[in-house]
């Protein structure tokens, strides 16, 4: 855990719901700024071991977690385990009191966000998708960015609350807009991740010291966080830095997806989907996503 310093705000009773690489060190700095934080996993195990490091509590089930808290956040897998943890008795609906707001940083799609945001209101809550962007090490050192769709008064309730964990959170639209600007990035990354490997492939090929020649490109309108993070780790065929494969397929999948609903052409990013299928079939599912390289050795 990083050793940010956190802004001084009135402590709320939050829950927090998915303690997996992402979830327990946002949870931590919530905790940390000050909140009362009552958790839920699955694995209650993790939820146990979370609140003996923190000092919050653990709870039994998310309707359990949730109750009597202001604000109850979650970052899950998908839309199902999503849905899980939200609906149903033991969901956390069933435990929020009225008035409460639940904020998904899960990357789900925008549908799901959209369905939740409508039985949100049915129930007299409020709901927020808020997907983040800055992977693990962006949760560990509390910077991630953080995309969100919904109203704007539950909205301007919750943002001081995210940005314990946060280098920034904004509001970009209405319910389903947090998911399609996630969306937006995870485009962006496929892209210039592929271009990134095939350069320094290209590289390599050639005979240049590749690591020189990043530090010398990187230094121009070359740049990006992908050359700066995962260039020279490319070039060291070094592949254990987070995001996984695995969990990038899954996102372009709800890219892919969505615009076949919408109609956005996306021939680069239906390409490195594939690219990253190969990759699968390679046995990296749980390389990171610069392993885009490994197709091109």
């Amino acid at each position: 855990m990083s050793n940010r310093s956190y802004e001084a705000i009135t402590p709320r009773r939050v829950a927090f719901l998915g303690l997996g690489v992402m979830g327990h060190p946002m949870a931590g700095h919530l905790a940390r700024a000050g909140h009362h934080v009552t958790v839920y996993n699955r694995t209650a195990s993790k939820a146990e071991a979370w609140a003996e490091e923190y000092g919050g509590s653990a709870a039994p089930t998310p309707a359990a977690a949730a109750a009597g808290a202001d604000i109850v956040l979650a970052c899950v897998g998908n839309d199902a385990d999503l849905r899980s943890v939200v609906l149903g008795e033991t969901g956390a609906f069933k435990g929020m009191k009225r008035g409460a707001i639940f904020v998904d940083h899960t990357t789900a799609s925008a549908d799901v966000a959209r369905e939740l945001h409508g039985e949100a209101l049915r129930l007299g809550l409020n709901f927020i998708d808020a997907p983040v962007s800055g992977g693990q090490a962006g949760a560990v050192n509390g910077l991630l960015t953080v995309m969100c769709g919904g109203d704007a008064e539950p909205f301007e309730a919750i943002q001081p609350v995210a940005m314990a964990f946060s280098k920034a959170v904004t509001r970009v639209g209405e319910s389903g807009a947090g998911q399609l600007a996630k969306m937006v990035n995870q485009v962006c990354i496929a892209g210039v991740v592929q271009g990134l490997a095939e350069a320094i492939a290209f590289g390599q090929k050639a005979g240049l010291d590749m690591k020189q020649v990043l530090d010398v490109i990187g230094k121009g309108a070359a740049q990006s966080w992908q050359m700066d993070n995962r260039g020279k780790t490319m070039v060291d065929d070094q592949f254990e830095f987070g995001f996984a494969v695995d969990w990038m397929r899954k996102d372009l999948g709800l890219v892919l997806d969505e615009a076949r609903h919408n109609g956005a052409k996306l021939p680069l990013t239906a390409l490195v989907d594939q690219f990253y299928a190969d990759v699968q079939a390679m046995g990296g599912r749980r390389w990171d996503t610069s392993s885009l390289i490994r197709r091109l050795k």
